[in-house]
């Protein structure tokens, strides 16, 4: 093996010329194993494998050749200049005049050239010669003319065979010889040359760098054979030297013509006129298809080369199909980052650039940024056009405007898989549809499922109203400036507030938190907001690397801890002096906590997390009465931060504030806390819930049967209670029951979540639900479905809709597509204003394809004060915010979703990796042991006495642990002007009487004669128009009476109680989200404020302990008398004037 392995161990590197000639012989002289091809043993062949088939020597062939032919084209430059002989004659002879038609040829046909210049041209065009027959012999394939009549071959034979002759006959070394002719023979061998290096190097030109070199060597040959021939023609004539030709040529093809050079002699003239003939015809074909290439070049992107990857950034944005809205969101979102300005955003897509985009990226602002490349993620040589393994960042983003929404999530698994494999390094930032495929993009850096977070939202809009809002302007980047020159009050503070984010910084680096080092959370949370406006939301400890919302106050401040907070910047671009600040406070001046306290009196009753008598989640507190003192003014002033936890504060057990209602008590048997036995997908979130014991028969299931009572199975009474109406209903009208669907179940079933919150869920389904999801979703209680549609009222009836209180429409898959764009979302527009002015009462959250479309929803166009908002988004969208519909009253108050919103989040984690991870916390989607949950707290009258938010904080973070982070305000709209003298009342009531007792009419008129005459003719203008919205007002009361029949006609039809049946009247209120508001803000009566509760079962062990305390509470309950029980579904707060 070892003298085997030694005699086969090389190769030769090429062939040697030696070995041309020797053939076989050298072989076998050799003494090593060589290893040939069969077919290559003639001398032809391995005569082709050198000179034609090997890249390599092929490539040195050529490029001699190349060589050899701008030789002999300096040489015949050479020979011009140095022949200065007026007389010309053939060697060795005398002059003769050979005129013919007025021309003396001898000029023209003899030269003078040297013996040392004809030697080395001699020299020359013999090697070019040798070599182009023995091209022609190894191209020959049976037909000897087909080579011979070549042009290449025939300007070889012109340029070369006179020399050979002038060998046998000396006069003939004179003789004229158009060697400037071998400058088209150069421009051939210098495109092959390219082909070879090319070949050689293993990379493919472009058709553009190649039609562009045939360009540019055709018209330099052509100049250049004008000029030569053009100057020795002159030479019969009046003479012109090479840099006259030259000059004149230029002026010719410019067309500029300036007449001072000319040819005087027809021959130059013949010369000029066939080749102005030639570059008419050849030089516009190639300037065509030059055009054409650069045309297709523009559509298709170019290149972002690797030299530009050594100082410059960039990341790669891969889409199947470009919108323009989808492009400016991304740019806008991710050039709000001041540290990504310098960063270049490369686009591969697989379409053509359409107009739009195009004019888009040839704006200044994102025309050096943004390069468009047309290609596909899976064809290595786009992303090497793309430069991707040296990208920073890979998003791959999925249209969801298709109607085949699994096929497009195929579509980015395989995107994803090509960029993994060709860029294991690059981060990978991936959008999907549908959650059972996220399986396959796991190994993604950071995933955004659409439907998870969509159903998610749309389920926290019903018990936490406007969480879309609050989720949607937390994850855009806003300055706060977008309704600064805004009218209304209200669009001033909303506009601020919503330019809060959420940052992130080590507490042993930051100014705002490191003071509050050994301190527990809430306390920390309360200081960082008294002291610098900023809301702690969470903290990420170095041991679990896991981020806890609100980990309570069992949490002690550590340096290491990753602080996450609200603030409208980062804490780097803040500017403040700590030596102001400490010089503003005096030494004497008592905390905020101590200033609240002191003007408030509460009974605080805390409960220990681990002890049986008390796990609630909301603690109470009550007006303090004789038997129940609160603590003392000396206790409470200049709390320190070590005492300023719940656990620490005085309590007593044996009286708990903490209430259920009777409803818990009754359904404690029926339904127990666990993980959903049966997930409806891989990857799926454990989330513990409230579960039954038993699953509900899959024919109980369906609401016809279960209200109908046609179902032999037996009905727990708490499902009977429930649709008898105890419990208001939640209606989510869906075309098809998808797996996404159960994610807007878990939050709704989370455990916890108060029984008393546990509404029933109606799906209002157009299509059967199949057997799986039917399977997951009947563990869960009250967990109804109706196969019918939106658009049937008779459907809408039967599954409660006038006794709802939430109506949630998904849009449906098949219309998200439509031939122009925005009217995919036409049907749902229609559908949903049927339903508010139907159900005007009705609370309807609606999920649209398109953002833009938001100005639709509740369309009235009487309602002036709605039309006033389209002029205020027209001016945002041109300043270019990427909020213009934040003003938009349905977005405002959460009652319309755009999925769309929800790619800044994709976007934000390119900076802020943590977003992901806090969205999912705040709806639901991922539970952490230790970490909060989002819910709401309702103001009544009574909480009114805390008057500001800046004490509302204070004493929440001191008494339930819970952390404020915003406000959901609700104000009412005025139709009269705030201001209304005592007569104009008087007419307004009067007018109202005239229409509605019309016996009286003509005495009513006369009578308001006089006030109208006395108050001038403006007043009258006024009560034109108030009398105009009075008939409006009483249309609309007649219209609502015939709707409410209707609807009332339509129950008794169907069999369907209309006990009860209240059609409220036309909403005249907005409402809006406040984030992060300042201390001083007032609250109002019922403000819903947003808090982050911490974990309610972070303290105990298992289920035992749980059901322990809950009995516990309970008996402790049973032995109060008179007092008021306390719904958990909000904290209440009682306190008494000073």
């Amino acid at each position: 093996m070892a003298n085997a392995e030694n005699k086969g161990e090389t190769l030769p590197r090429r062939h040697k010329f030696k070995d041309l000639l020797l053939g076989e012989q050298a072989w076998q002289n050799d003494g090593k194993v060589q290893v040939k091809y069969a077919s290559e043993n003639t001398l032809k062949e391995r005569l082709q494998l050198f000179f034609i088939k090997n890249q390599k020597s092929s490539l040195r062939l050529r490029v001699f050749y190349f060589s050899l032919k701008l030789l002999s084209c300096i040489l015949y430059i050479s020979r011009v200049l140095y022949d200065t002989t007026q007389e010309h004659a053939c060697l060795n002879c005398e002059y003769k005049n050979y005129t013919f038609l007025e021309i003396n040829w001898a000029s023209i046909i003899w030269v003078e050239r040297s013996d040392a210049l004809w030697s080395v041209q001699l020299s020359v065009a013999t090697i070019c010669l040798l070599q182009r027959i023995l091209l022609t012999y190894l191209n020959y394939k049976g037909n000897i003319w087909q080579q011979v009549l070549r042009i290449t071959f025939i300007l070889e034979m012109i340029d070369t065979v006179p020399f050979l002759i002038s060998i046998f006959y000396r006069p003939l070394q004179n003789l004229f010889i158009p060697v400037f002719l071998n400058c088209w023979l150069a421009k051939r061998a210098l495109e092959n040359m390219v082909n070879d290096l090319h070949r050689a190097i293993h990379r493919t030109q472009t058709a553009m760098f190649h039609q562009l070199l045939i360009l540019i060597s055709t018209f330099l040959c052509l100049v250049f054979t004008s000029i030569c021939g053009v100057e020795h023609l002159q030479r019969a004539g009046k003479k012109c030297s090479l840099f006259d030709s030259l000059y004149f040529c230029i002026v010719t093809f410019s067309t500029v013509g300036f007449g001072d050079v000319v040819p005087d002699i027809w021959p130059s003239k013949l010369l000029v006129v066939i080749m102005i003939f030639v570059a008419l015809m050849i030089l516009p074909i190639q300037c065509e298809q030059l055009a054409f290439l650069w045309m297709e070049r523009q559509k298709s992107g170019g290149d972002y080369s690797r030299q530009r990857t050594k100082n410059e950034r960039h990341v790669v944005l891969c889409v199947s199909l470009l919108k323009t809205n989808l492009l400016m969101d991304f740019l806008n979102e991710f050039y709000a980052h001041p540290g990504l300005e310098d960063h270049y955003v490369i686009i591969l897509c697989p379409t053509e650039m359409d107009t739009k985009v195009r004019q888009i990226l040839q704006i200044p602002m994102w025309s050096h940024r943004v390069i468009y490349l047309q290609g596909s993620a899976l064809k290595d040589q786009d992303l090497i056009r793309a430069e991707l393994d040296k990208a920073e960042a890979c998003f791959i983003l999925t249209s969801r405007c298709e109607v085949d929404r699994n096929a497009e999530d195929h579509q980015t698994i395989l995107r994803a898989w090509a960029v993994k494999d060709f860029a294991p390094a690059c981060p990978l930032f991936v959008q999907i549809l549908k959650p059972e495929n996220k399986l396959h993009v796991k190994f993604a850096d950071h995933i955004v499922c659409e439907e998870e977070f969509k159903y998610a939202m749309l389920a926290l809009n019903c018990i936490c109203p406007a969480t879309s809002t609050l989720i949607t302007l937390l994850v855009h980047t806003s300055q706060g400036l977008e309704g600064e020159h805004s009218p209304d009050d209200w669009h001033t503070i909303y506009d601020k507030c919503s330019g809060n984010e959420v940052y992130n910084i080590v507490l042993k680096d930051s100014v705002f938190f490191s003071e509050y080092e050994g301190m527990s959370f809430p306390c920390a949370s309360f200081h960082a907001y008294q002291k610098y406006g900023i809301c702690l939301i969470g903290v990420c400890p170095e041991e679990t690397k896991s981020i806890l919302l609100n980990p309570g106050p069992k949490h002690t401040m550590k340096p290491l801890d990753m602080c996450f907070y609200i603030n409208v910047t980062k804490e780097e671009n803040s500017s403040f002096k700590i030596e102001s600040l400490r010089k503003k406070i005096p030494k004497n001046h008592l905390p905020l906590s101590s200033i609240v306290t002191s003007m408030c009196t509460m009974a605080i009753d805390i409960q220990d997390i681990g002890s049986p008598s008390g796990i609630g989640p909301s603690l109470s507190t009550e007006p303090l009465t004789s038997e129940h003192k609160r603590p003392t003014k000396a206790a409470l002033d200049n709390p320190h931060p070590t005492t300023f936890q719940t656990d620490d504060l005085p309590r007593d057990q044996s009286k708990n504030l903490s209430r259920t209602v009777k409803g818990d008590e009754c359904s404690e048997s029926c339904y127990i806390r666990g993980y959903p036995p049966n997930m409806p997908y891989i990857g799926s979130s454990q989330t513990l819930c409230h579960l039954r014991k038993e699953k509900m028969s899959k024919c109980c299931m369906q609401l016809v049967k279960f209200l109908s009572k046609t179902c032999n199975h037996k009905d727990d009474d708490d499902d009977v209670k429930a649709y008898d109406l105890k419990n208001k209903l939640i209606i989510v009208s869906a075309e098809t029951a998808g797996n996404g669907l159960c994610n807007f179940i878990y939050p709704l079933r989370a455990s916890y979540r108060a029984q008393n919150e546990l509404y029933p869920i109606v799906l209002l389904l157009e299509h059967e639900p199949d057997e799986d999801f039917l399977d997951t979703v009947c563990w869960f209680p009250m967990i109804y479905y109706l196969v019918g549609s939106i658009d049937n009222l008779d459907d809408l009836l039967r599954c409660g809709i006038s006794f709802a209180a939430n109506m949630v429409v998904v849009d449906k898959e098949s219309t998200m597509s439509a031939k122009e764009d925005y009217m995919a979302d036409a049907k749902t527009i229609v559908n949903v204003q049927t339903l508010f002015r139907l159900f005007s009462g009705l609370n309807i959250i609606t999920e649209l394809t398109h953002p833009a479309n938001m100005r639709f929803m509740q369309f009235s166009v009487k309602d002036c004060y709605s039309l006033a908002f389209s002029k205020l988004e027209k001016k945002e969208r041109e300043k270019g915010t990427n909020l213009s519909f934040m003003f938009r009253l349905p977005f405002a108050a959460g009652r319309v979703f755009s999925v769309g919103m929800l790619d800044t989040l994709l976007y934000q984690s390119f900076v802020k990796d943590y977003m992901i991870t806090i969205t999912k916390l705040l709806l639901g989607l991922e539970t952490i042991p230790r970490s909060g949950y989002l819910c709401v707290m309702h103001m009544t009258e009574e909480d009114l006495c805390i008057h500001t938010y800046g004490r509302l904080y204070q004493t929440l973070c001191s008494t339930t642990g819970d952390i404020p982070i915003g406000i959901y305000r609700t104000e009412s709209q005025t139709v009269e002007p705030p201001e209304t003298p005592r007569s104009q009342l008087s007419v307004n009531v009067a007018d109202f009487e005239e229409v509605r007792d019309q016996e009286e009419q003509g005495f009513r008129r006369k009578s308001m004669w006089w006030p109208s005459q006395f108050l001038g003719p403006g007043h009258a203008e006024r009560d034109v128009e108030r009398s105009s919205q009075q008939q409006g007002l009483l249309l609309s009361l007649t219209e609502r009476q015939e709707l409410t029949k209707l609807v009332k006609k339509r129950m008794e039809n169907l069999g369907l109680s209309t006990g009860g049946l209240v059609l409220n009247e036309n909403q005249t209120s907005h409402s809006y989200v406040l984030i992060n508001p300042s201390p001083d803000t007032k609250l109002e009566r019922n403000d819903i404020v947003y808090i982050i509760r911490k974990d309610h079962l972070s303290g105990l062990n298992n289920a035992n302990s749980i059901k322990k305390a809950e009995r516990g509470r309970r008996t402790g309950e049973e032995n109060k008398v008179g007092e008021s029980p306390l719904n958990k579904d909000q904290t209440h707060l009682s306190c008494s004037a000073i």
